[in-house]
């Protein structure tokens, strides 16, 4: 009889315990209630019986501050080492819906030979001139061009009269010494406070308005004399006759800029497409030639010799090295160059083309460089076609040694080029560089390695228009 009492009052006991552990377990709940989706479909139920479960674990609060990074969907900023800036890369946007502008489709139905295009053989341009009667490449000179030699030299006359005005006075106060005495008194911190002196003197105007003169010659390069063709509908043997003519207008160029000619930086560009402000569908590219160096250009140089005094290496070899073993952002290799969308990309498909050697400029190139190079554009054109089905826009330059330069600044140049495809998501969907990247920095949603994953992945041989 006294072995049932104790077992009722233990059962007692531990039904005590059980409410009692119940109404902690109700009240924590309660506590933490706005961490449970407060739903009645059968997810909000799991979630409900999870936090119940793991009531620390499970909540939003933790799994954020657990979470690993995530480079595909999570925002961050990549260095583009060739211009020391920096590219927002935002990768959870892409997942957004597109209600914007959408470029318009058009179809291209055009002839071998248009008789009202200013580029076909034998048509006069719109100045007068007429083209020969060419089957290749053909170059003149533009005849609208953006610079040109025959202009005066700018000369600022306010800065030059302060400073003959400073030489005056200089002359006057020294002129009862004798000319050892000024030689010996010229110190360097009698120059810095000259200096300081002189540009004291200058108005606001001369200290924030600041111009040079810029002289050059630019010329049209029509790639071929047939007026329905691209590079990617090109032949290889066609592709290595532009190559060629690249390297023709170099050398030209550079012989020239030897013998007198202000002559310092040969910029080679293309720019296809309505989208890219191509006025005219004939295939055809551009060459500025100017008296000093492109700032895009310049930033390079600079920083590619930086690299190489840090290093004791050439920025763009590493980077070929690194990306032949990453093969993350590999879009197509040969046996002389890689093309890659590089780990600092802004717009969606850039891609670069890069040698895999030292090569300074299109001077260095041998033959089998020129196939190589013409095999590879063919291959990376044909891809960015069969990307969306579409004849692809782009702007495309080479950038290659000065033409003029002294021997470092030669040494450190690497021949690349660059290709900017403006399009997004489908032929129709263009990237717009607007309001944070013109105020703040570039932008960009899809990560370079998905971007260059999908153009890998692509026909580089067979054009969607040959399908």
């Amino acid at each position: 009889m006294e072995n049932v009492t104790l077992q009722k009052i233990s059962i007692f006991q531990a039904s005590t315990q059980l409410q009692l552990l119940n109404l902690t377990v109700d009240h924590f709940t309660k506590s933490r209630i706005k961490d449970v989706p407060n739903s009645t479909n059968s997810a909000s139920k799991m979630n409900r019986v999870e936090h119940l479960l793991n009531p620390i674990t499970s909540t939003p609060t933790y799994k954020k501050m657990t979470q690993e990074f995530d480079f595909t969907n999570h925002s961050h900023r990549r260095h583009n080492p060739l211009t020391d800036t920096y590219v927002l890369c935002s990768p959870h946007r892409a997942k957004r819906p597109w209600q914007g502008a959408r470029e318009e489709v058009k179809k291209t139905n055009l002839p071998e030979y248009d008789p009202k295009c200013y580029l076909c053989p034998g048509n006069i341009r719109a100045t007068g001139d007429a083209n020969p009667k060419f089957e290749g490449t053909y170059i003149f000179t533009n005849d609208y061009p953006a610079v040109k030699l025959d202009q005066p030299d700018y000369i600022d006359h306010a800065d030059a009269d302060k400073k003959s005005d400073y030489s005056s006075d200089s002359q006057t106060k020294t002129s009862d010494k004798p000319e050892l005495d000024i030689d010996l008194n010229l110190t360097i911190k009698t120059l810095k406070i000259a200096e300081k002196s002189l540009n004291s003197k200058k108005s606001l105007a001369q200290r924030l308005l600041k111009t040079q003169g810029v002289k050059g010659k630019c010329f049209v390069i029509c790639f071929s004399a047939k007026h329905n063709l691209t590079l990617p509908l090109m032949s290889v043997p066609e592709l290595a006759n532009v190559v060629q003519t690249w390297l023709n207008l170099y050398n030209t160029l550079q012989a020239e800029s030897l013998t007198g000619s202000p002559f310092k930086y040969l910029q080679i560009f293309e720019n296809k497409g309505s989208a890219m402000g191509c006025s005219n569908p004939h295939p055809h590219g551009q060459a500025w030639c100017l008296d000093m160096i492109p700032s895009e250009v310049s930033q390079e140089l600079i920083n590619m010799k930086k690299y190489l005094q840090e290093n004791d290496s050439h920025l763009l070899g590493d980077y070929v090295q690194l990306e032949l073993n990453d093969k993350l952002r590999l879009v197509a290799e040969n046996d002389s160059f890689i093309v890659v969308v590089p780990y600092w990309a802004l717009w969606p498909f850039e891609t670069l083309v890069i040698s895999k050697e030292h090569l300074r400029s299109t001077q260095d190139f041998s033959e089998k460089h020129k196939e190589d190079l013409a095999k590879i554009l063919k291959v990376l054109t044909t891809k960015y076609d069969n990307l969306f089905n579409t004849f692809f826009p782009y702007s495309m330059g080479i950038h290659q040694a000065p033409l003029q330069c002294e021997e470092d600044v030669k040494d450190v140049s690497w021949f690349h080029m660059h290709f900017y495809p403006p399009l997004l998501r489908s032929a129709t969907v263009k990237k717009f560089c607007v309001g944070f990247e013109m105020l703040g920095e570039a932008q960009r949603d899809l990560t370079s390695e998905q971007a260059a994953e999908r153009l890998k992945c692509l026909d580089g041989e067979k054009h969607f228009m040959d399908l």
